[in-house]
């Protein structure tokens, strides 16, 4: 008992917790232990069952607290009645605080594209952030999803688009650049058709089945005028040659190599890509893969595909790159579509804005959220075209290829309004002819195919 009295005097001298069934103050923190943690908890009292602590005993029995005086073990309410520590509370924050998070002076942390630093104020702490607009804003996002009835598509968000700025993407996400006035002013070629004979819906992907190029990822270099071309290029070689030379052309031949006016991973013109390939003619792409960056050209402009370095195609006797004829330009809604039922997709060029990097599915139409920000031009091929039921009635379409991954829009694809020039989507369209060996041509007609 002499024991529990001095054990007593000590702890009272020093500012204790005080235990009734359970904690009301800690101030064991530099002495809890372990201690009934190592000998364990005993059923009623057992004087044995006891630790040395700051010069005399605690004890780990449950009678350790049933006298006048508690002389339990510092653990023993945590380790054998379960009860746990409290936490001490908050102390004032030295530094900043970023969504409930704490930040220490001069700690940096990332809000989207924007770095952030918490730095020394007049008086407090301050959280500075960088103010670029993003490429992702989770505002659009939001406020198109809550709304489908006025949209009619819905939005979100792309980790491969998260923390990157609207001015990056515009730049290596795109790479168009606009057409010059001389081209803009070419004529259309005129067709003889029947405008009512066209089909309301029509699907490239499904009329020609495994001779249309699958959906690619420019990745962040800016070469949609480039990908598109060999796109488009490739899609007409095996319609026309009705698969006898279907082929996936190079785009990277065009970004190494085409370098008259043109800007490589930072851009280039339609007309001019057009022309070196009528000109000089594309590889494959098994002979110059896509690297989706400025790539030193290693083959010489003119030449075959052997003198290339290319394997040959089993398919036919090609001994000459893939050329094509002029390019042209196609006036209007009805036109583009006889046009892809005729010789297959074609190159469009759009405006796009910040919004359209968060698609996710429906039949796109520029917001009102995004008509102040950034644009810029980019390439792509319409493959097809449709007819939807929405909140407005009936909405007419464009199918597109686009070439931001699989992953993005409506598996790499997006529909957007047809007939209204959305996003001047119906402004620059082109198209060219293949340039097919008359031996295979001959064969088709003979064979009627």
């Amino acid at each position: 008992m002499i024991l529990k009295f001095l054990l007593c005097f000590i702890l009272a001298s020093l500012p204790i917790l005080v235990v009734a069934n359970s904690f009301k103050d800690d101030d064991f923190a530099d002495i809890r232990g372990p201690y009934c943690e190592n000998i364990g908890c005993c059923r009623e009292r057992k004087d044995s069952c006891s630790v040395p602590v700051l010069g005399t005993l605690c004890y780990c029995d449950e009678f350790c607290n049933s006298t006048r005086v508690d002389d339990c073990c510092p653990d023993y309410w945590s380790h054998c009645r379960g009860i746990p520590y409290p936490q001490p509370p908050p102390g004032p924050v030295i530094g900043c605080t970023y969504r409930d998070r704490a930040l220490f002076l001069n700690q940096t942390v990332q809000d989207n594209c924007n770095k952030c630093v918490c730095e020394r104020g007049a008086n407090e702490p301050v959280l500075r952030c960088e103010q670029n607009v993003c490429l992702v804003d989770t505002n659009i996002i939001e406020t198109i999803n809550r709304n489908p009835e006025n949209y009619g598509w819905t939005a979100t968000n792309y980790s491969q688009f998260w923390g990157h700025t609207l001015e990056e993407g515009v730049q290596y996400r795109l790479g168009t650049l606009p057409p010059q006035r001389f081209v803009m002013t070419m004529n259309p070629v005129k067709r003889i058709y029947d405008p009512n004979s066209l089909p309301r819906e029509f699907d490239s992907t499904e009329v020609w089945s495994g001779l249309i190029t699958g959906i690619q990822d420019q990745g962040w270099c800016g070469s949609s005028w480039a990908i598109s071309t060999a796109a488009v290029a490739s899609d007409r070689y095996g319609i026309v040659s009705k698969g006898k030379e279907a082929v996936k052309l190079s785009a990277q031949n065009l970004i190494s190599c085409d370098t008259q006016g043109q800007q490589s991973c930072s851009g280039g013109h339609l007309d001019r890509a057009w022309s070196f390939t009528k000109a000089y003619g594309l590889v494959d792409e098994d002979c110059f893969p896509y690297v989706a960056r400025n790539e030193r050209c290693t083959i010489k402009r003119r030449g075959s595909l052997e003198s290339a370095g290319c394997r040959l195609p089993s398919f036919s006797d090609r001994r000459g790159r893939y050329t094509v004829g002029p390019a042209y330009r196609l006036g209007n809604e009805t036109d583009i579509m006889y046009e892809i039922t005729k010789s297959g997709p074609v190159q469009a060029t759009i405006k796009v804005y910040q919004d359209l990097f968060s698609y996710a599915g429906g039949i796109y139409k520029l917001s009102d959220l995004a008509l102040n920000k950034k644009q810029g031009y980019h390439s792509v091929r319409i493959i097809g075209w449709g007819e939807e039921k929405t909140y407005r009635g009936i909405e007419k379409y464009w199918k597109v290829a686009n070439s931001w991954g699989m992953d993005w829009g409506e598996e790499g694809y997006f529909r957007i309004a047809r007939g209204t020039n959305e996003c001047e989507i119906e402004s620059f369209v082109l198209a060219s002819w293949p340039h097919i060996s008359r031996r295979i041509l001959l064969s088709n007609e003979i064979n009627g195919n």
